[in-house]
């Protein structure tokens, strides 16, 4: 069969497509789209090239089989985003790479954390992204989950297999202790 009549057609017609009429061959296209995004976040998350590479071709190799589990609640992309973290998150668990609450006690702010205005929209970008490197795993996945990915509490709290009070807390931990980071480092917002 010739599928590429099919190059254009969104990711959730694709989907459809792939599922309706059991088209396998067109996630060729997912594949192609998505690789180098996957391949990104999780170099990201593991700081390892090699690993990083094996964990996207798994991720995506993953979300074919469970594409009968995406419902078109939310965009492809997040839904795959959402599987990615989750992927590379579990295993710095499994690792013990990732043991939050012990990171966050060694890792206190100041309590005037409270006052720092945590709006991450008026900070100087490229300097916010070299400070993701110097916070927990954890925090920086639900970070880019929400600001990069666009991700609800909801989805992040199921991918990180968190209530949604747990995310919206650790959440907040994170931003101001990014925004002190900020501070501290640079001296103002700007």
């Amino acid at each position: 069969m010739n599928i590429k009549p099919f190059e254009n057609y969104s990711d959730e017609d694709l989907i459809e497509k792939i599922k309706a009429d059991h088209l396998s061959e067109l996630y060729t296209f997912i594949y192609a789209r998505y690789h180098s995004k996957v391949l990104e976040k999780c170099n990201s998350l593991l700081h390892h090239k090699e690993l990083a590479t094996e964990f996207s071709k798994d991720i995506l190799s993953k979300a074919f089989e469970k594409l009968d589990g995406f419902k078109g609640n939310s965009s492809f992309s997040s839904w795959l985003y959402s599987i990615t973290y989750n992927h590379c998150i579990d295993y710095l668990r499994l690792r013990k790479r990732l043991h939050y609450p012990h990171y966050n006690q060694q890792h206190e702010i100041p309590e005037i954390v409270d006052e720092i205005e945590e709006d991450l929209s008026s900070v100087h970008y490229e300097r916010l992204i070299k400070l993701l490197d110097l916070l927990h795993t954890e925090e920086k996945a639900m970070l880019l989950m929400k600001y990069q990915d666009d991700l609800s509490i909801k989805q992040i709290a199921e991918s990180m297999r968190l209530t949604e009070g747990a995310v919206k807390m650790r959440m907040k931990r994170a931003k101001a202790r990014l925004m002190y980071l900020y501070k501290t480092l640079y001296g103002s917002y700007n």
